[in-house]
């Protein structure tokens, strides 16, 4: 065993490295805050959609067959108009040959503009009791609605039954659609209609405090005596009949813009406006017939002769218009509006935009779902075809790569802080059945890694062993290190914490006989998989990165060599400019760089070492961050393959492409599939959704159970799957959208290292 004698330590300033380091440390934090921001704001424009279509917070309950006995009988059998005025309640009934023509639950997109152009049309103003959210949804229809006259009033914001909700309920169903209003029209309304009521007899003793509440708010009440029953679509000329009032009287009569198909109602609108004034019949607003009945009582008491307007009646533009005074003409001001102002304008507005934002991102998320569905499936079918294809192929008993590879071979093992596992994986070594020479990197470590090894070396009688200290440099320079140090013309790369199996040297250099093969990735297996954190990932190294492998290793694009396990060439490594510190992905980049330099890299099954996985979520979180941000490094650094000729060329184009759907975009938009799940779940369909996810889930346990069969591992750990999908696979996505930011940001980091117990002991002991 030979050594090399370190050099003398000597205080320095901080390297570029640590530079780095300290700068990431301080960026940490505001990017972990970030991606949660970024959580939060998906979920809460989930939440925002769900409450616009009432699948949030919605409830269905509508009451019916209530007491009426601490209604006053006033109130029971007057008009279709109940007022507070002065705090007494008081009914109006419509004057005679007069309509009140009023809409409820709109607006829609479809029917509400048909049924604006026909009352523009024949110049009748119509009262349109409208539900909160879809107003936020459609503001620029409401906007015409008043612009051209039409009286708008409150139909509450998710149209539920407001005798069944609490005071605090009551009050923000209110606000909510007054701020809606306010944001499209500019405007707020002191009419209101309760979902599901009718006439004045239908109030019940559930229903009677609601509308007192709403009166002391200043609220007018609005209810029907003439229903058209358009909603049960009874075709035109029933319409037109039900809608038409008795012996010439006046009436409130109730059709509907929205809620279904209208079309009928569409149809018989013109039709019912022509036979009413053909009937002598005028049309007006709700608030028009509230003030013909103020202007008949201050003729009865002479208030007109003096010129006084009543205190609180005054309208927003001064004058009332001839639709507010019972004529037959439009008007572009309607009494019972109020214009909206302050701070109740400006959070009507943020609503409306807050809602367009919303309406925006759910549909381009449904589009983003479908898209990411297709490519997961797609990934997985291709991933089940080329893996079958590989293994076949790679294990035919003529299958060969050429002359059998028997010469002596480097191993270097970059360390630092090593020493739980560095005996191990010297001894592992001692057992090859492949003549190596050994070369471990001691890069700086502080816990006597290089003196255990020697050590080590001694007891085993390894005579092969060199230990070649090192400032603290980073991962990349001490395999550089080692690739200068090697003696022999292939080198394998393994990690510090990582045992080989006595043939996996002799397995993974076996595919150099092929001149034209530069690197050899190896299959890096979990050892510490007893754990919950380690079954979850030793399926994910099973199924997810040696099915991959063996998928990329027929397109001829393999990505990455693990830096587990993994063989070059030495000259083709010197070719590359060696493991570069560009990114923190070395391997990745390196792997790439052989590809773009014309080597051939290959997936070898049959060389399996056995590695120590993170064994807590905060070191697995480090490790992958590291990963997933050194990936989109290298690719970033070798983005100019996209338009090389060649074999750097193929590689842009195929497995570029490849990695970043399968890798970034498709894991990014991933947590897509499981929000809509939860969504469907507590929203929409429980059942439809719970099968779906299940119909997922069984085929990546298919998949998963076809990788297992083909590295010959044991099927129980299978059994972690599901949860896996509940937990792992979330902070994985996690992990990601925070390299995502790190990457935007333009952050760095360092080669982390991570913190291990040694419990990987000899492959037999794993197994």
């Amino acid at each position: 065993m030979t050594t090399t004698t370190p050099s003398r330590r000597r205080r320095r300033a901080p390297s570029r490295i640590e530079r780095a380091a300290g700068r990431a440390a301080a960026l940490q934090r505001p990017r972990v805050i970030l991606a949660g921001l970024l959580l939060l704001a998906l979920t809460s424009v989930m939440l925002l959609d769900g409450y616009l279509r009432a699948e949030v917070g919605g409830d269905q309950r509508v009451r019916d067959g209530a007491s009426s006995s601490e209604v006053p009988d006033k109130i029971l059998d007057g008009g279709p108009i109940l007022t507070f005025r002065g705090g007494t309640a008081t009914t109006l009934s419509v004057p005679e040959k007069t309509i009140a023509l009023t809409f409820d639950d709109g607006p829609n997109p479809t029917w509400t503009p048909q049924i604006l152009s026909i009352l523009e049309k024949y110049d009748v103003p119509g009262t349109f009791f409208l539900v909160g959210s879809m107003v936020s949804r459609y503001p620029d229809i409401v906007k015409n609605m008043v612009e051209q006259g039409d009286e708008v009033g409150i139909h509450t914001f998710t149209h539920v039954d407001l005798s069944y909700q609490s005071g605090s309920r009551v009050d923000r169903e209110m606000q909510q659609t007054q701020l809606a209003l306010a944001g499209a029209a500019g405007i707020t309304t002191t009419l209101f209609r309760a979902p599901y009521s009718s006439e004045t007899d239908a109030i019940d003793n559930y229903s009677w405090p609601v509308y007192q509440k709403l009166g002391k708010d200043g609220y007018t009440s609005v209810f029907v005596d003439t229903d058209s029953d358009d909603w049960k679509k009874p075709g035109v000329s029933k319409i037109v009949s039900w809608a038409t009032p008795k012996d010439g009287k006046g009436a409130s009569v109730l059709m509907h813009d929205a809620g279904g198909d209208r079309s009928q109602t569409v149809k018989a609108l013109p039709e019912y406006i022509e036979k009413m004034r053909a009937k002598g019949y005028t049309f007006t607003t709700i608030s028009g017939v509230i003030e013909k009945d103020n202007a008949s009582n201050r003729l009865s008491t002479g208030e007109l002769s003096t010129g006084k307007q009543p205190t609180g009646e005054q309208s927003t533009g001064g004058l009332y218009g001839r639709a507010a005074t019972g004529g037959s003409g439009r008007t572009r001001l309607q009494a019972a509006h109020r214009t909206a102002t302050g701070t109740t304008l400006y959070e009507g507005k943020a609503l409306i935009a807050v809602v367009a934002v919303a309406e925006w991102t759910v549909p381009a998320l449904s589009y983003g779902l479908v898209v990411v569905g297709v490519a997961v499936m797609g990934r997985f079918g291709m991933m089940l075809v080329l893996a079958r294809r590989h293994h076949r192929q790679r294990n035919r008993r003529r299958f060969s790569w050429g002359p059998t590879v028997t010469r002596p071979v480097s191993v270097i093992v970059p360390a630092y802080n090593e020493k739980e596992c560095i005996a191990n994986t010297l001894r592992s070594l001692s057992k090859s059945t492949h003549p190596i020479e050994i070369i471990v990197v001691d890069d700086g470590s502080t816990d006597g890694t290089s003196e255990i090894a020697r050590s080590a070396a001694y007891e085993l009688g390894m005579t092969n062993v060199r230990v070649v200290r090192q400032e603290n440099a980073g991962k990349p320079a001490a395999l550089n290190n080692g690739v200068r140090s090697a003696s022999h013309d292939i080198v394998v790369m393994m990690d510090g914490d990582t045992v080989f199996e006595p043939e996996t040297v002799g397995h993974l250099v076996q595919p150099f006989a092929d001149p034209a093969v530069g690197a050899v990735a190896g299959n890096a297996k979990v050892g510490n998989r007893d754990t919950v954190i380690g079954a979850w990932q030793h399926i994910e190294y099973v199924m997810g990165f040696n099915l991959d492998r063996r998928m990329y290793d027929l397109l001829r694009c393999m990505p990455t060599i693990p830096g587990a396990i993994g063989a070059f060439r030495r000259e083709a490594v010197l070719q590359v400019g060696g493991m570069s510190e560009d990114t923190l992905a070395e391997d990745t980049d390196i792997t790439i760089a052989m590809h773009r330099a014309g080597w051939r890299v290959v997936y070898q099954e049959h060389a399996r070492a056995w590695t120590e996985a993170p064994g807590s979520l905060g070191q697995l979180w480090s490790q992958r961050y590291r990963w997933s941000y050194g990936t989109m490094q290298a690719l970033w650094k070798h983005r100019k393959s996209l338009t090389d000729r060649g074999p750097s060329g193929r590689f842009g184009r195929v497995g570029m492409p490849l990695v970043v759907i399968f890798q970034i975009v498709t894991p990014v938009f991933a947590p897509l599939i499981d929000v809509f799940t939860v969504y469907s779940m507590i929203f929409v369909d429980f059942r439809a959704a719970l099968y779906a996810w299940l119909a997922v889930l069984g085929l990546q346990l298919f998949c998963a159970a076809y990788a297992f069969r083909l590295d010959r591992e044991k099927y129980r750990y299978l059994l972690m799957m599901p949860l896996q999908q509940l937990a792992y696979r979330q902070m994985m996505y996690l992990v990601l959208i925070h390299s995502c930011i790190t990457a935007l940001a333009g952050g760095r980091l360092r080669w982390q290292k991570l913190k291990r117990t040694g419990e990987v002991g000899t492959p037999a002991g794993v197994g």
